[in-house]
């Protein structure tokens, strides 16, 4: 019986390293080298700057002189002192409820539509999808003037049908649904997602269902939605991630007005860093929005053991 080497032992790291044939080092030696340039622009570009932004938050620094070590003062303000804060905190949450929901299944819907054999099928792909391709300053410059109360395109077709447009972005009331309409055009990436998990679902499962009698509900009901529950949790926390951190529209459309209707949270953490120059409360902002994706994230993930389902294993 062989006895079990001890630990200490074992050879070195670098007499291992020697002991490699040269094939073998050129070989790690080429991975090292290709990983670097990501590991450099991991560490400078985004594991430095969230250090840095998580000790500032407990600072009061505004460029001129050197960070100030006051503890949780910025937290405290955050949550007691500044009523910005929580309006902004408001709208960013009205904004996710109306977006993400609608968005998902409107996206679900034209991808159920267009994974269809239609005439141009293809084409009405590229459409759908071609918002998604645009920079999101220039769909906002787009929504400005489609949704000009005065000379927008939106109120000239409601005004040739006879009815009356609303202020739009100009209007208290209806800025933020302004904002959640503009994010249920942009919907094609949600949309071919769930174009590649309904072409996933194997075509026996309906007929099987078929051959039971089932028909378009009932197939759509108990073979479409529980297959594509993982791409519907895939889509869903994508969409509530990227929903929480609104700003090009509301910055381009709005400025955040008026009175504020249109003030979500990344953009009043922008208006703190770069215009009031408070840089130390703006992390402290950014890392409770932090926390609360996450917290909202994992529920999420936790959720998805009572409601997605996958062909191997049924629920996970």
């Amino acid at each position: 019986m062989v006895a079990a080497q001890h630990p200490h032992n074992d050879p070195p790291t670098y007499l291992r390293w020697l002991g490699r044939s040269p094939m073998r080092r050129q070989e790690a030696i080429t991975f090292y080298v290709m990983i670097l340039p990501w590991v450099a622009g991991f560490l400078l570009f985004i594991a430095y700057p969230m250090v840095r932004s998580f000790y500032l938050a407990f600072t009061r620094y505004n460029l001129r002189s050197a960070p100030q070590w006051v503890g949780f003062d910025n937290f405290v303000q955050m949550f007691t002192k500044d009523p910005l804060f929580w309006q902004s905190f408001k709208v960013t949450t009205l904004y996710v409820i109306g977006s993400v929901p609608a968005g998902t299944l409107f996206a679900l819907m034209v991808a159920m539509i267009l994974a269809q054999a239609l005439r141009g099928v293809n084409f009405w792909r590229t459409i759908y999808f071609m918002p998604t391709m645009v920079s999101g300053v220039a769909v906002a410059v787009m929504w400005t003037y489609l949704l000009n109360p005065e000379y927008g395109l939106v109120n000239q077709l409601l005004n040739m049908v006879g009815v009356r447009g609303p202020g739009w972005i100009a209007s208290p009331t209806w800025a933020l649904p302004s904002l959640i309409l503009m994010s249920w055009w942009s919907i094609g990436g949600q949309m071919v997602i769930y174009l590649a998990g309904l072409k996933g679902i194997p075509q026996s499962l309906y007929e099987a269902a078929e051959i039971d009698g089932a028909g378009e509900w009932a197939k759509f009901r108990h073979v479409t939605v529980p297959m594509l529950t993982p791409t519907i949790f895939f889509n869903l926390v994508l969409g509530l991630i990227g929903a929480f951190q609104v700003f090009e529209g509301p910055l381009v459309l709005t400025s955040g007005g008026p009175n504020n209707a249109t003030l979500t949270y990344v953009l009043n953490l922008y208006n703190q860093a770069f215009r009031f120059i408070h840089f130390g409360y703006a992390s402290a902002m950014a890392w409770f929005l932090f926390a609360v994706i996450m917290a909202l994230t994992l529920l999420v993930i936790r959720s998805s053991a009572f409601w997605v389902y996958y062909e191997a294993g049924g629920r996970e």
